[in-house]
């Protein structure tokens, strides 16, 4: 998969270790993870943090650590739903 700059790519290759190293994997949906992606970069761009992009900050940087990608969220929504809120990491 390619991406149009370094930070993408380096989410991208970010979001599939932690994937194996979770025993989860990234969507096999290639706009789902463009997408995903693509969002999670302009966070760390505008708000220096690789934040999820499905939800939303509060400007607190000790509360939105939660939030940082992946998030701590996404345990039980894949346990839930099968798949993370934005759909990047499925089961």
């Amino acid at each position: 998969m390619e991406f149009s700059n370094d930070i993408e790519s380096e989410i991208y290759e970010s979001a599939k270790i932690n994937a194996k190293e979770s025993g989860y994997k990234l969507n096999p949906d290639y706009d789902i993870v463009v997408m995903a992606i693509k969002a999670i970069s302009n966070n760390k761009r505008e708000k220096g943090e690789p934040y999820c992009g499905c939800r939303a900050t509060i400007g607190d940087k000790e509360k939105d650590k939660a939030l940082i990608c992946p998030c701590s969220h996404r345990d039980k929504d894949i346990e839930k739903r099968g798949a993370c809120l934005c759909a990047l990491y499925v089961a």
